[in-house]
Order: structure tokens, then sequence, then C-alpha cells
């Protein structure tokens, strides 16, 4: 690829970090930006897994410009240690994709003790897009997309049991932190208003992946063979990020819920200032983040 073609290119300069970039979607959506031009930096917990995932991007991209960063994105300590490592390698930060997520049948804690499905799905994004916000704020125009789910429209935050210790359900536990995951983008939205930093979410669909594999009750196993050829592919679930990620349609939309590339009314929760700020007082409480680290209100 020529100088030339590289700068015609629409994500060419532009530095994009993606979490969960080894398999699915995240795979799928660093092949999408990284043909645009973008520098893509993928994380993964197995440091060799995201090696060959890097390899396999760039020879499915045509372009060198993909990193890995190693990471067990339920450990906070972790997070923390991923966020220095992406502030140490990029100069710039224009796009954060947080598309790291899991689904857990059984209850599972994490080395903080949380229950993991809240912990990865909803407190890894939190933390991290927290951490890496003022590198965003000064690359701005700049861009927050977290993958959600359209079972955020069944949550419920619980507040008196989110760990999910009195009586725990994989699929509750899954709904409620896809809620999360909205009311933290319009929340952030809000707090971010004026910067040049926009929030935006998605639903990318019901996609064929190794999703929930890890611990999938038996139903949803056997389910899941069956609707396999139903499915999206990764390539098709990953439309929508590459497009809140990169198009010029999106300049300055932030602060809301999309599904095939079209905005959609989210869960009514997901508009209600009080219990958004609740979530964030709470959520900041578990993660950790001082006044200092925390977002701008």
């Amino acid at each position: 690829m020529n100088d030339v073609q590289q700068m015609a290119l629409p994500m060419a300069d532009k530095f994009v970090l993606i979490t969960g970039g080894t398999d699915g979607i995240g795979k799928a959506t660093a092949i999408g930006l990284a043909r645009l031009g973008a520098r893509v930096g993928i994380t993964g917990r197995d440091r060799a897994r995201a090696e060959q995932a890097a390899a396999d991007i760039r020879a499915a991209s045509g372009t060198p410009a993909v990193d890995t960063f190693a990471a067990d994105m339920t450990s906070q300590a972790e997070v923390r240690r991923l966020a220095g490592a992406v502030l140490d390698a990029y100069p710039r930060l224009d796009v954060l994709i947080n598309n790291v997520g899991g689904f857990w049948a059984h209850r599972h804690p994490t080395a903080e003790g949380l229950e993991r499905t809240f912990a990865l799905n909803y407190l890894t994004p939190f933390l991290l897009t927290n951490l890496l916000l003022d590198r965003l704020k000064a690359s701005a125009p700049a861009r927050v997309v977290t993958v959600s789910s359209g079972v955020q429209a069944t949550g419920r935050i619980d507040f008196d049991d989110l760990q999910g210790t009195r009586n725990y359900s994989g699929q509750r536990a899954y709904s409620q932190s896809k809620l999360a995951t909205v009311m933290f983008t319009n929340e952030l939205a809000r707090r971010l208003a004026g910067t040049g930093v926009t929030a935006t979410c998605l639903h990318p669909g019901v996609v064929r992946t190794n999703f929930g594999a890890e611990d999938q009750a038996r139903f949803f196993g056997v389910v899941s063979r069956v609707i396999l050829p139903l499915l999206k592919t990764p390539d098709e679930g990953a439309q929508t990020a590459i497009y809140l990620a990169s198009s010029p349609d999106m300049d300055g939309v932030t602060g809301q819920f999309f599904a095939n590339r079209k905005p959609k009314t989210a869960n009514k929760v997901a508009y209600d200032t009080d219990m958004r700020a609740r979530l964030w007082q709470v959520s900041a409480d578990l993660v950790g983040m001082t006044p200092v680290t925390a977002a701008i209100s």
C-alpha cells in the first residue's frame, strides 16, 4: 500500500484499541478497521493466542499495523496494567471499543471476589474507559464504542444484589450487565459533553461465536447447536461496531444505542439520570476509582 492509498483510507493515522479481539466479533472488527487504515491494538488473555490473532488480522487486512496487549480482563489489576501499557504504546487514542464479554451459567468470583459476568461485561469497560479517558480527550475528536446486547431490554439493575450472591441466574446476570453498559454509555456521554469524545453502544445481533463456551448450561449448549446455522457470522456482527467507530455520519453522535447501524430505543432505565448516577457511584466504589481518576462531571 503506497502513501497515497494510505491517506485515502478513512481511518488512516487513527489509533484504535479493541478489547477481546482474538476471536469472534472483536477479531472481525479489528480486521475491518485495519482495512480502513487504522492502527489496531487487540487484547487477549493468552499472549500466544493474541499474537496468532494479530497475525491473522494482518494477513486478512493487508497491513502490519496490528498490536497485541495481554491481559485477563476479569482482573482489575490486569485492567490497570493494560491501561498503562496502552498509554505507553499509543501517543493518541482515537477509538476505544469495549468488546470483551462473557456468559456464565454458574456463578464464578473474580480475583476481587466480584461476580464474573458483571465484572467482565460492565465493570471492565467502566474502569478501562476511565483510565484511558485523558488520552481520549487529548485525541479528540475521539469515540468510545461499547458492545452491549439486545437483552438489555429485559435487564434489571438489582442494587441489593448486584453480585448475585443470593439467587444467581446466568441469564439474569447477563441481561443486568448489558443494561449496565447502556446506562454507562448514556451517563458517560452526558459527562463528556463538550469534550469532543462521544460514547455509543450497540447490539451486534445474535452472532455465531464461541461465546459462553467456558461454562454453558446443557440446555444452552443444545439450543446453540440447533440455532447455529441461523446466526450471524462474526463479520456480519461486527458491522455496527465498525460503523460507529469509523463512519463520518457518526461525528458528534453520542449517548445512543444502535442495532444494524440504526439508533434504537433502549431500556427505559438507561434514560433515568438518577439510576445512572447511582450506578456510576457504585461502580466507582467497586473499582476503587478516586475522584481524580473519575470522568468529568
